[in-house]
């Protein structure tokens, strides 16, 4: 369980990690348009950062039922 949680959780940073790239490409290509998509990767990346959270905690939970 702790293996696919942990493949889990390096997708999800390295889902993280592209969009807060594309998000800063956006943004540095300018334009109104690009305002619109900028925010939209800016949301995606508070999505993925929002799960890779729950699968650490996750992760720690069963960790700790582990040792007991």
């Amino acid at each position: 369980m702790q293996i696919v949680l942990m493949v889990l959780l390096i997708a999800a940073m390295a889902a993280t990690a592209y969009v807060l790239v594309r998000g800063v490409v956006t943004m540095a290509q300018g334009g109104v348009a690009s305002s619109e998509k900028q925010q939209q990767w800016m949301r995606r990346r508070v999505l993925f950062q929002a799960i890779a959270i729950v699968i650490v905690v996750l992760i720690l939970v069963v960790a700790g039922t582990a040792r007991t």
